[in-house]
């Protein structure tokens, strides 16, 4: 399988995932004009991932926004790899947010709460810009 790796864009989220690593990553904000069509060639890498590949996946999770569409979609994304986990798959995810951002911190902690995968929320300081 090839990498799937989409730039970050002010609209759309980085998308790095390694299929030899296990290692997916989603980083930044998400509001695109059409969220379905972004999030359509993550939604078939993961499942032709899942179904072919039987490593350890850890996703890492790091959003500074999401509308309601892109979260729909991020929670699509872990209904698939809750699958994998209840089929036998090791998943980890980790999902990383700035202290002061409460939309997102409590977005993670609501999310932990009602996938059942192990969700690691984690919070962070921002550093100050000089």
């Amino acid at each position: 399988m090839e990498i799937l790796k989409i730039p970050g864009t002010k609209y759309t989220l980085e998308i790095n995932f390694d299929p030899d690593t296990g290692h997916l990553e989603m980083a930044g904000s998400s509001y695109p004009e059409n969220a379905v069509e972004f999030f359509q060639p993550i939604f078939e890498w993961l499942e032709n991932y899942v179904s072919k590949v039987k490593n350890s996946i850890l996703l890492n999770l790091n959003f500074d926004y999401l509308n309601s569409i892109s979260t729909r979609c991020v929670m699509d994304i872990l209904e698939i790899l809750e699958m994998y986990y209840n089929g036998g798959g090791k998943v980890e995810v980790n999902w990383y947010c700035a202290k002061d951002n409460e939309d997102m911190l409590q977005m993670g902690q609501e999310i932990a709460e009602d996938i059942k995968l192990p969700i690691n929320v984690i919070p962070f300081s921002r550093e100050a810009k000089d």
